[in-house]
């Protein structure tokens, strides 16, 4: 296959859209290349949302044909990964609906330890109480909230991902930490 000289800018955005156009003409090695690049925070994503591995493992693939059917529908207004990243967030949702797994999931925070790039040291009664209140917060606030904590989003990004303005997605951030505040205060009381 013939493929043009792709040059690239400081921060890789001139080399991630040739992947992009490659990979929307079906360039198996662009698709491969940026399916590496954004599969580990998508699947650190489902598995948040679910709680489940395996469950993320698939979501994840099915989060990728998603991408990779529709890679001619992206118009590069946002940044890719927050396209991808949208459609993780709608994918994993709707699972969640049709499993109707959503309440009666229990995510071990110890299991999502491994998901984490660097292991915190935390008293157990925290730990559950924490994954507690986290669970029992409203989905979309639990979302934007796992997003911005943990993975790290900014609003914008929360807000191009979910749909949602930046000022919403602050809110609803704000809004999970002081339930989450609320949920805990004896915590730190008996500490």
């Amino acid at each position: 296959m013939l493929r043009a000289a792709i040059a690239t800018s400081p921060d890789g955005a001139d080399d991630e859209r040739s992947l992009i156009a490659l990979a929307a003409i079906g360039d198996r090695a662009a698709s491969r290349a940026l399916y590496d690049k954004h599969a580990a925070r998508v699947h650190r994503l489902a598995y948040r949302v679910c709680g489940d591995p395996d469950l993320a493992e698939d979501l994840t693939q099915e989060v990728f044909v998603k991408v990779f059917r529709s890679l001619g529908q992206f118009r590069g207004e946002s940044a890719f990964s927050t396209w991808v990243h949208r459609i993780a967030v709608t994918v994993s949702l709707n699972a969640m609906r049709k499993v109707k797994r959503l309440r009666e999931r229990e995510a071990d925070l110890d299991e999502a330890h491994q998901h984490e790039f660097e292991p915190d040291a935390i008293d157990p009664d925290l730990r559950a109480r924490l994954a507690a209140a986290i669970e029992a917060l409203p989905d979309s606030v639990r979302i934007a909230l796992v997003m911005h904590a943990i993975e790290g989003y900014t609003h914008a990004e929360i807000g191009q991902a979910l749909g949602i303005a930046e000022g919403t997605s602050k809110a609803k951030v704000f809004d999970a930490r002081a339930r989450l505040r609320k949920a805990l205060g004896d915590f730190q009381e008996e500490q």
